[in-house]
């Protein structure tokens, strides 16, 4: 960064030492000289010129108000103008940059009305009220004093106005720099929404392919350890279910954390969908629960490949459901029926549901993650015990998203 650069900024970050050193600096240019002379009034009203120049952009319109109350005294009070008295275009300007408007245009009022008061107090009284030293009429003398007061107050405008625009820029800045704060906010709240949007993702892909796929495997090894007593070639084929189930998890647990990591062939790899309800339909019969599948009607149109996995999440969770909580002899019915508003889907079972076993009770995560999910594509889920006994589970996905 350049000399003019820091200087700028320390200038910018330390604006009161600024101010404050400005305010010394001229006590002893404008006050300190009439300790020397005796004139105790000069230096009284010289500093109370001088020293609200330290809040002059903290306090602008106190620091104002203070330096024209010392300014009305020398008026009534000395005979003689200060040198302090060019500060006051110092404050005309302060008041114009950091005070409010009401204060700025009144300091520019006070300041144009206090230099027609210097040329009467300093110029036109001492002249012998139009006559000059010389000798010259007041015909002559008045447009001499009408030019010095368009000259003063020229310059009184000329201080306001360089501080009305440094206002303007100032307030400009701001506005960019809020701006960019609230552009920062909003993008850390977008990422933080992202990151909780993918991890309720992530948790509901672990829940869909850990939880359906654990359950098919205790299932099958609970039963296989009891009919194994009896029929010993059982377990060969339980075994084989739970060896393809395992890999079928495996698969796409891998997928899951390919896409994590960001391997794209792992993202390539086709998502389950309608299509694939057949096979977790015959995954969950081998397991030995009784399960009957009917599909009713056509598509109207096809479904994207999101609400397709959708659908084919809530009939694995609702199984997976059945086969923790229904109890044993439970028979379901999974129905996936086609209509001109979109896709209707009912797993209806006849078990003793979740409430008769407390130990078997989840967290619920399921449920919700099938509301979430649906409703990525206007769906709708409603899940509870059915009367007479046993669950269901009934949700649609609509064409809208097609």
């Amino acid at each position: 960064m350049r000399v003019h650069h820091r200087i700028y900024r320390w200038l910018q970050d330390n604006q009161g030492k600024v101010d404050l050193i400005a305010m010394l600096v001229a006590v002893v240019f404008f006050v300190l000289p009439f300790l020397l002379t005796a004139d105790p009034a000069a230096f009284v009203l010289s500093a109370g010129i001088v020293v609200p120049l330290a809040w002059r952009r903290t306090r602008p319109w106190q620091s104002g108000l203070a330096m024209a109350i010392a300014c009305l005294a020398q008026v009534l009070l000395l005979a003689e103008p200060l040198p302090a008295d060019v500060l006051v275009l110092v404050a005309v300007y302060s008041l114009a940059a950091y005070a409010p408007r009401w204060a700025s245009l009144g300091g520019l009022i006070m300041a144009m009305v206090g230099g027609l008061l210097f040329i009467i107090r300093y110029w036109f009284i001492p002249s012998g009220y139009g006559v000059g030293p010389a000798g010259g009429g007041v015909e002559v003398l008045i447009p001499v004093y009408l030019v010095g007061l368009v000259a003063v107050d020229a310059v009184v405008l000329a201080c306001w106005t360089f501080g009305d625009l440094a206002r303007t820029r100032r307030l400009a800045v701001q506005a960019l720099q809020d701006r960019a704060r609230r552009l920062e906010i909003e993008r850390q709240q977008e990422r933080d929404l992202a990151a909780a949007d993918e991890r309720s993702h992530i948790a509901r892909e672990m829940h869909d392919i850990v939880a359906h796929s654990l359950s098919v495997i205790i299932t099958q090894a609970d039963g296989a350890r009891y009919a194994s007593a009896q029929d010993p070639a059982i377990a060969g084929q339980t075994l084989a279910t739970i060896a393809e189930t395992g890999r079928t998890s495996l698969r796409e647990m891998r997928r899951l954390l390919g896409v994590l990591r960001g391997d794209e062939v792992a993202s390539t790899r086709p998502l389950p969908g309608l299509a694939d309800v057949e096979t977790l339909v015959e995954t969950v019969r081998r397991s030995g629960l009784e399960v009957e599948h009917e599909w009713v009607g056509q598509p109207r149109r096809p479904l994207p490949a999101g609400a397709e996995l959708t659908g084919y999440r809530v009939v694995q969770e609702a199984l997976t459901n059945v086969l923790k909580h229904a109890g044993p002899d439970a028979t379901v019915t999974v129905r996936l029926e086609w209509s001109g508003r979109g896709l209707d889907l009912a797993i209806i079972d006849d078990g003793r549901g979740a409430a008769a076993d407390p130990s078997t009770a989840g967290s619920g995560q399921g449920i919700a993650g099938m509301a979430e999910r649906l409703a990525l594509y206007d769906g709708t889920v409603e899940a509870g015990p059915k009367s007479g006994g046993g669950f269901r589970v009934l949700a649609f996905i609509p064409y809208t998203e097609a």
